[in-house]
């Protein structure tokens, strides 16, 4: 049985964002899933973050992982400072522009690229109109990285004040 562990960005991804449909629709169909509300999720916190997902990791073992907006910049810090076993899938969503200089979010930044993702497959997805990243900035990541983009129009920070309850294609790549 497949493990997944869906990490929420800045402020949660409680239902009805994606992320929440993703787990309900994953554990109805036998996988495990790890959702955690990661600490001060509103004002949240490096170091309080990596520590907590390192646990989880140990803990978990998952063997997907799925992040969405500062969650992608959480795991990006990981891999470059923790031992990190492989996963089989990472999928990336809405990751957040390394000029990003909002103030609740300092201590993510700057952050440093991962020359490894520690994943087998992996992809990444954005919006066209992304208002925390540009599709410029957004492309120069992909290219970065080296891994498959999914471009969503229209689809902004793919978030439920996107209009984004469901995403199917992110239920569909976990499961192929």
């Amino acid at each position: 049985m497949k493990k997944v562990l869906i990490l929420h960005g800045w402020g949660g991804s409680d239902f009805p964002h994606w992320q929440s449909h993703l787990a309900m629709q994953l554990i109805e169909n036998n996988y495990v899933v790890s959702f955690p509300s990661l600490p001060n999720r509103d004002l949240p916190n490096l170091q309080e973050w990596l520590t907590f997902l390192d646990a989880e990791i140990k803990h978990f073992k998952p063997d997907i992982i799925v992040c969405h907006s500062l969650a992608n910049i959480l795991w990006f810090h990981y891999v470059n400072n923790f031992k990190v076993d492989n996963v089989d899938k990472l999928m990336l969503v809405a990751p957040v522009s390394p000029t990003c200089e909002l103030e609740e979010l300092k201590s993510f930044f700057p952050y440093q690229v991962p020359a490894d993702l520690k994943a087998t497959k992996k992809i990444m997805a954005c919006g066209d109109n992304d208002p925390y990243i540009s599709i410029d900035e957004a492309y120069i990541l992909h290219d970065m990285l080296g891994i498959g983009l999914k471009v969503l129009e229209g689809a902004g920070h793919i978030n439920t004040n996107s209009g984004f309850g469901k995403l199917d294609c992110a239920y569909d790549w976990i499961v192929q």
